[in-house]
């Protein structure tokens, strides 16, 4: 049995270590959800960590400005935040049903 290499976009692995930072779970639980190894669902997180939070890829983290690049770290921080508010609201739910 060969080993595969598959290639995932550049958008995949951002939403993978977004999924894995809001959802609770270890890197292996969240490698398992996702199909993905966990040895490189952590490298994505790793690089994310080295980032401000954003996955770089090669070829594109070519910004045409230092404004668009901060857009790009704010938009994440917004999707993140927006995340966890998400996670709170359905905690609250849950806890109200109690």
């Amino acid at each position: 049995m060969g080993t595969k290499n598959k290639q995932y976009s550049a958008e995949f692995k951002q939403d993978a270590v977004n999924y894995y930072y809001t959802s609770g779970k270890s890197i292996k639980q969240v490698a398992e959800d996702l199909k993905v190894s966990p040895s490189g669902l952590n490298g994505w997180i790793q690089n994310a960590k080295k980032n401000d939070g954003i996955v770089n890829h090669r070829g594109s983290g070519n910004y045409s400005s230092d404004a668009e690049k901060e857009i790009a770290k704010l938009r994440k921080e917004l999707k993140d935040k927006e995340d966890a508010l998400e996670i709170l609201k359905k905690a609250i739910g849950i806890l109200n049903k109690n």
